[in-house]
């Protein structure tokens, strides 16, 4: 009889996007049980058709709710009684906040958070105090935190959030890798349907294009972007900003100055949700992504994987994927005149940044191919047995 493991995110999308596939592999090996909240238009039944493991549907929102928060902590209580796992595994700040807590009441022995970035980096006063104390409950609910990137074990410990002891990073980072044969250029060699994909969005075949993927909010720098390539599209007639994502106004709105630009420059162009990026990475010649804070951006690994060179801040994560000027280029945060620099730098070395590109994917398959990973983790599950 397997030993019985719960994971639980705070919504279907992260058990689907940010774990996908991995439930499948670990349910060869263990009697998983997925929980996130039921999501619109049953996504949560579709993660359990697609990671063929059951799942139970447990309302928990993204916000500071403290009533539906207490709710959420009873429900994960009784689910865990009743199912008496023997790990209990979150992702995402707040599904780790409750299930910690829940886990630790119902007793779980194994309770274990992966941390993926840290919100609070951001927020001051007393947002900041209130996500402070709110970590620091996590973790010491938690009998193991998984950082996924080394630079946020730095920052744990300079918060005082946890000893050093209970911290482990999986493989060389990363939640759950890349698919190297998934993420590759070579399946996009039709430029045909290449072609028709850029004048589908009004971008001609001898533009450069600079692609962004990702939520257009303030916290990923979207508004340093939209300053930096205003300026640069003034200077360079060949070239578009492909931006690959929604936006959150009413979590983080991007300012009516960005928004003016994205609406009325000529060489930005915008998709909305996608289902598939690579496609677009596929159309695109390097990739732009100036956050503010991450714990290790999928994206950059997938850009990684399809060729493409990047310019990144200089934030734990990115600049554990990327070698400054061997992949791509490492600035500052919050910087638009950085951003604006490395766009030009890339315009005029165009043959010296696409082997930069050719570079990031023989960088991304040797150090974090998926099942690296996920063998990593199984690993580290086997051990608590």
């Amino acid at each position: 009889m397997k030993n019985k493991i719960i994971r639980v995110t705070t919504v279907p999308l992260s058990l689907s996007g940010l774990l996908q596939g991995q439930l499948k592999f670990m349910s060869n090996y263990f009697d998983i049980l997925a929980v996130s909240s039921k999501g619109k238009d049953n996504a949560l039944a579709r993660v359990s058709e697609y990671e063929n493991v059951p799942t139970v549907a447990v309302e928990m929102t993204r916000k500071i709710t403290p009533f539906k928060d207490l709710h959420a902590v009873w429900q994960l209580y009784k689910l865990f009684k009743k199912e008496k796992p023997f790990i209990v595994h979150s992702h995402t700040p707040k599904a780790g906040t409750l299930s910690m807590l829940a886990a630790k009441l119902a007793r779980v022995p194994h309770r274990l958070h992966t941390i993926a970035g840290l919100p609070l980096v951001e927020a001051t006063g007393f947002k900041r105090f209130i996500l402070n104390l709110v970590e620091k409950i996590t973790y010491k609910c938690a009998t193991k935190i998984y950082p996924n990137s080394y630079g946020l074990v730095d920052i744990i410990i300079e918060h005082n959030f946890t000893n050093k002891e209970k911290l482990k990073v999986i493989a060389n980072g990363s939640s759950n890798g890349i698919d190297t044969s998934y993420f590759d250029p070579t399946i996009f060699n039709d430029e045909v349907k290449k072609l028709e994909l850029k004048a589908s969005l009004h971008i001609s075949e001898d533009d450069f294009v600079f692609v962004y993927t990702g939520r257009l909010v303030t916290d990923k720098g979207i508004n340093e972007l939209m300053v930096a390539f205003d300026k640069i599209s003034k200077e360079h007639k060949k070239i578009k900003l492909l931006l690959v994502g929604t936006y959150e106004n009413e979590l983080d709105p991007l300012l009516p100055k960005s928004m003016n630009i994205i609406e009325n420059n000529k060489n930005v162009a915008c998709t909305g949700w996608v289902d598939d990026v690579r496609p677009y990475f596929a159309i695109s010649n390097a990739l732009i992504f100036p956050s503010y804070r991450e714990g290790f951006p999928n994206v950059v690994m997938q850009s990684g994987a399809m060729e493409l060179p990047s310019v990144v801040t200089n934030i734990n994560g990115c600049n554990e994927i990327i070698e400054h000027k061997k992949h791509g280029f490492i600035i500052p945060v919050k910087d638009d005149k950085a951003i604006y620099d490395s766009m030009n730098y890339i315009l005029s070395h165009q043959e010296e940044v696409a082997k930069m590109g050719l570079q990031s994917r023989a960088n991304i398959v040797s150090k974090f191919e998926r099942k690296r990973v996920w063998e990593a983790l199984l690993s580290e599950y086997q051990n608590l047995e």
